[in-house]
């Protein structure tokens, strides 16, 4: 059955364990808001199969929006409607960051006080990406570290624990990266969390935290589409030749391949030799999208699908009467 979007209010719970009740907090720049209401849904409507997954968009008061972006999320949830109703599952997105110490971003308190609703309101919350540091850093004080290079790419990860979430997954799957920090992982382990998947090059990939709510965290991205780094490759080569940034940015690993490869080392030596906005000209862009795949998608929907299926199997515990003796 497929995904919907509910543009009111959230009615909560429905009784049925085979109707499920799921928000999305879209703290996403301006620009990615769209984008990323499409791969969620797409990648939800890829795990549903015979569930009804009712899908209702929340905003954070405090993440920075321009007009353009407040006037598009008017149509979103305030995250105040959450706390008097519990849901089946929350997923929360990351967002650029813009303080060095999350704790001093704008939306820290409101996202604090998401996260402590969504423990005692939901049978399971996915946060991706920034959202997944802030909560480890919120939930048990572990910080993450910066790294030298932005971790960039399509990455080989291995499944290291079986977990309900992994069930039916095989050993080895592909997932995309795209940050510049990482959370570090024998902290994690000895801190109660248990990884999914990791990467010998790109590290921590997914990884759980079981408290009153299944609390899932994704440093990878399983929602992006085959040209999401696409595009993040260019907005970040744009920046560098606006002097936004200082270094040109790192080429997106296991991804492009060798034609299109050649076409993007060959801008980068232009760019580098004249840093004027014109080089975007020889951008390679229909080559580049001709040839990039999504080849993590069988992947990321049975990843969801394990997910949705677990809300169910809680939800139906939920409900069954306790027998006499």
């Amino acid at each position: 059955m497929p995904t919907y979007v509910s543009s009111g209010h959230t009615h909560g719970r429905d009784a049925d364990p085979h109707c499920l009740e799921i928000g999305l907090v879209n703290n996403m720049p301006d620009t990615a808001l769209a984008g990323t209401e499409r791969q969620f849904l797409s990648l939800l409507n890829a795990a549903s199969d015979n569930l009804v997954v009712h899908l209702t968009f929340y905003a954070l008061p405090d993440v920075p929006r321009s007009d353009v972006g407040r006037r598009y999320m008017s149509s979103y949830c305030v995250v105040d409607d959450l706390w008097d109703r519990p849901l089946d599952g929350l997923i929360i997105t990351g967002t650029e960051p813009h303080a060095a110490d999350l704790t001093e971003e704008p939306y820290w308190t409101s996202l604090t006080q998401l996260l402590e609703w969504a423990e005692r309101n939901t049978f399971s919350t996915i946060c991706s990406c920034l959202a997944a540091h802030a909560a480890v850093l919120h939930i048990d004080g572990i910080r993450r570290r910066r790294l030298d290079v932005k971790r960039f790419g399509v990455f080989d990860c291995e499944r290291v624990n079986d977990h309900p979430l992994t069930t039916g997954a095989p050993r080895r799957w592909r997932m995309p990266h795209s940050r510049w920090n990482e959370l570090p992982e024998d902290t994690l382990r000895s801190s109660g969390y248990c990884v999914l998947t990791r990467s010998e090059t790109a590290g921590l990939d997914a990884f759980v935290k079981q408290r009153n709510s299944l609390f899932v965290f994704f440093q990878g991205h399983p929602e992006y589409g085959a040209v999401t780094l696409l595009r993040e490759y260019r907005r970040d080569i744009q920046r560098f030749l606006r002097r936004e940034s200082d270094t040109y940015p790192p080429m997106p690993q296991g991804y492009f391949d060798h034609e299109t490869l050649a076409a993007l080392s060959a801008l980068q030596e232009r760019a580098l030799a004249h840093r004027e906005q014109e080089v975007m000209q020889n951008f390679p862009d229909a080559l580049a999208a001709g040839t990039v795949a999504n080849t993590w998608s069988l992947d990321a929907a049975r990843l969801y699908r394990n997910w949705l299926l677990y809300m169910v199997d809680r939800k139906s515990h939920e409900r069954t009467p306790v027998m006499a003796g």
